[in-house]
């Protein structure tokens, strides 16, 4: 778990910032897909994994109108989160997702200049499409991040002035506008994303309200039916609680 940096309103607070790439912690996959999942299917064949929404917030997807709701609290240089986005969030969507019984909004946690950076790439274009920019930014996290670890100094120094050039700046050095403009956006709509000033600064306020309901300690966290979940920080725990409330029924012997 990596704690997030608050209060953050002006772009010269990230210059101070420094990027930090935690090790993965060791953790077991669930396989979801077979009859021996702890969690039990609805028998519900509606497929919600493409019903995908922008919200106040950050992007829901999934049933609007599921009987639970989880927001995953997450930064997109934290490498618990890029850890989750492989192991976790395959099996929510198979079986609490993808038949409707549960909705999942990603909301972004700023925790330095990067974050802005990739948040504000994550969040540029279409609502239908934002799940697979979120898996190919979380996914390619060693390469990026890598590369901004061991950029110089003088130019990191530059990408933590955190204004729109510097974005730029820092998206098309770490090959984030290349991957992306592979995926088949527009370098021009990326490139207007990421100079939006309004947006950065809706992020920094988004970020301040999500703590301040939430005060959640670290990324990734996660609230369920609006309460945060205490000490879940990754999939073994999320599962295993997921598997108590939503678990199948008993096998009769």
């Amino acid at each position: 778990m990596t704690n997030p940096i608050s209060n953050l309103k002006t772009a010269a607070a990230f210059a101070a910032m420094a990027i930090t790439l935690a090790a993965p912690a060791a953790a077991q996959k669930q396989d979801l897909s077979n009859p021996d999942s702890a969690f039990a299917g609805s028998g519900d064949e509606s497929d919600w994994l493409t019903t995908i929404t922008r919200t106040e917030r950050g992007h829901r997807i999934g049933n609007p109108d599921a009987d639970s709701r989880m927001i995953e609290f997450i930064s997109y240089t934290c490498s618990h989160c890029a850890n989750f986005t492989d192991e976790g969030e395959p099996g929510l969507e198979l079986t609490l997702i993808l038949p409707g019984r549960m909705n999942l909004e990603v909301r972004p946690v700023i925790r330095n200049w990067l974050d802005v950076t990739v948040t504000m790439l994550a969040q540029c274009g279409a609502e239908s499409s934002f799940k697979d920019r979120h898996r190919m930014l979380m996914l390619s996290q060693d390469e990026w991040l890598g590369k901004a670890q061991k950029a110089p100094v003088s130019q990191q120094q530059v990408w933590a002035r955190a204004d729109g050039n510097a974005r730029v700046n820092a998206a098309n050095a770490l090959g984030l506008l290349d991957m992306m403009a592979k995926a088949g956006q527009s370098r021009t709509q990326l490139t207007t994303c990421l100079v939006d000033d309004a947006a950065f600064e809706t992020l920094l306020d988004n970020g301040k309200a999500d703590r301040a309901e939430f005060a959640f300690s670290g990324t990734p966290s996660f609230a369920l039916d609006g309460k945060l979940l205490a000490n879940v920080h990754g999939w073994a725990a999320l599962y295993t609680l997921l598997s108590e409330r939503f678990g199948a029924d008993e096998p009769s012997s």
